[in-house]
């Protein structure tokens, strides 16, 4: 079997493309190829079959015809997915708002009246200086200090004064919770936006990443493939022209 082999070998063979006699290892038959080459060159020569042979010098231009698909498949895919997230980060549908910027620029004098007001009533501060007057009115009513007693016992001045400031605080800290809670609706929708947009730049990351996983990492091992095989080819075409040298110096 070897011996046949390498008669094959030395056997001369005629190239479709150029009907030149070349040898076995200057070239390769049709059905060695890769199907798409096979076809691209059954395409410029129909009458060509599986058993045809081809030269390497002829079937470089074919790999590279490969080579130029498969780019041009990456590049236009890569594109696309760039384009979507173009116009995904120019639609006004997910434009992020600072909410707070945009409600402080809205604010009546009334609203920012009622916020101060319920700032300070929910602190320390109001409590403790409120708790000190209210020490010093009962003091001051219960021991005459400076003759003064204008709120006896049992001071209904002074719970008229803390009703009345009850009835004054109460809306003014309802208002201030009213705006606190259209923050939270816009806060809540902001934030909703923002989860939308990161979901579908996302998405687009991830058809990209796959892409490159599944078509673009396997061309370009392919072409890799291809180049190592066309650089054999070379090699081989090199070594017979040394060798035929090499016997005519003999």
């Amino acid at each position: 079997m070897k011996k046949n082999e390498k008669v094959q070998v030395n056997d001369a063979l005629w190239c479709l493309v150029d009907h030149r006699e070349y040898d076995l290892i200057d070239g390769n038959f049709i059905h060695e190829l890769d199907p798409y080459i096979a076809s691209l060159i059954q395409k410029d020569y129909p009458k060509a079959a599986n058993n045809s042979f081809i030269c390497s010098e002829h079937l470089v231009r074919y790999r590279l015809q490969k080579m130029d698909k498969m780019i041009n498949e990456d590049s236009h895919k890569n594109r696309q997915i760039n384009e979507r997230m173009t116009r995904l980060m120019s639609k006004d549908s997910y434009r992020v708002i600072d909410v707070e910027k945009q409600l402080e620029t809205t604010l009546t004098f009334g609203q920012k009246v009622a916020d101060a007001v319920a700032r300070f009533g929910g602190s320390w501060p109001f409590v403790i200086t409120f708790i000190g007057i209210i020490i010093v009115w009962i003091f001051i009513n219960s021991v005459h200090l400076f003759g003064l007693h204008f709120d006896p016992f049992p001071f209904i001045l002074l719970n008229l004064f803390l009703s009345i400031i009850a009835a004054i605080q109460a809306p003014l800290i309802m208002m201030s919770q009213n705006r606190s809670s259209t923050y939270d609706r816009m806060e809540s929708k902001n934030d909703y936006h923002v989860n939308l947009k990161s979901e579908e730049e996302i998405r687009i990351l991830h058809s990209k990443i796959d892409h490159l996983i599944q078509q673009d990492q396997p061309n370009n091992m392919q072409i890799q493939k291809m180049q190592m095989e066309m650089l054999a080819s070379i090699n081989n075409q090199l070594t017979e022209v040394r060798k035929q040298q090499k016997d005519e110096k003999l």
